[in-house]
């Protein structure tokens, strides 16, 4: 029950950081014009990976772990949909971090803006795919079986 509980937790705690990231900072960083906005998302970026990727490892993990001791399948549902940003953040997410992180990047140009918008759209998916996996955490909790 224990790695249930921290399972949940951790998830718990990346979807709501995820979910403010994508309501809270990322609209009112567009709000202060590219060039600010820039600056503050490489700062945020720093902090906020890794926390974030640890989390959904480390709730994945023992999701997976809860699945294969207690055979309820959602765990395992949940653990896949929650690790499942990892390869989207890789895969998808990654060349848009990059192309962000980049001191080439005119800070105050079209482009600049377009890359935070598309990083905002990629990020609320993972909000997504991480309030779903917390759904089906709490509902496996109340199942207990």
């Amino acid at each position: 029950m224990i790695s249930q509980i921290l399972a949940t937790l951790a998830c718990g705690i990346f979807a709501g950081a995820a979910i403010y990231i994508s309501f809270v900072e990322q609209p009112a960083r567009l709000s202060c014009g590219s060039a600010l906005a820039v600056r503050e998302w490489r700062s945020s970026y720093k902090r906020g990976s890794r926390m974030q990727a640890s989390l959904a490892v480390l709730s994945s993990v023992l999701a997976f772990f809860s699945w294969w001791m207690r055979d309820n399948t959602a765990w395992l549902i949940g653990g896949l949909l929650l690790f499942a940003v990892v390869p989207f953040t890789l895969i998808l997410a990654f060349p848009t971090n990059r192309r962000l992180q980049s001191d080439e990047l005119d800070v105050s140009s079209v482009q600049a803006e377009q890359l935070l918008r598309r990083w905002g759209g990629l990020h609320a998916v993972r909000s997504g795919l991480s309030f779903l996996a917390f759904l089906i955490f709490l509902f496996a909790l109340q199942r207990k079986s």
